[in-house]
């Protein structure tokens, strides 16, 4: 008489209807989570492309920030050694002015010198002869 009496609750259409949602609950959970891992795939991809692309205009921007500021150091670097010349030029006109004060003979000085002993040389060579 249980059975029977079990088999009349289970079989009424109020625990049909019940049985008939909770089914369609379940399957609209189902197709919910089908649904979210198609979408977060697509999500993913998209926000992978997104960050490939946001990666290559920082490159590029590190690169032509990196470029200038080689130019610059090049340029710099250019004017420096302008300076530095233009230092030492004016070292040596200085040194050179201080040893022409002190009688200091320069190298022109020494080679004049040089090339007039030779000619004397070759003038006592000749009149030995």
């Amino acid at each position: 008489m249980a059975s029977v009496a079990l088999k009349t609750i289970v079989e009424a259409p109020a625990v049909a209807n019940i049985r008939e949602s909770a089914n369609r609950i379940w399957l609209a959970g189902l197709g919910a989570f089908a649904k979210t891992q198609e979408e977060s795939e697509k999500l993913f991809q998209t926000l992978v492309q997104e960050g490939e692309a946001v990666e290559k205009r920082a490159k590029q921007a590190a690169e032509t920030q990196f470029e200038d500021a080689k130019g610059k150091v090049v340029e710099f670097r250019g004017k420096a050694n302008e300076q530095f010349d233009r230092l030492e030029e004016l070292f040596q006109e200085r040194v050179a002015q201080v040893m022409h004060r002190m009688g200091v003979p320069t190298q022109n000085d020494i080679q004049e010198l040089t090339q007039r002993v030779e000619a004397l040389n070759q003038s006592v060579l000749a009149l030995k002869k």
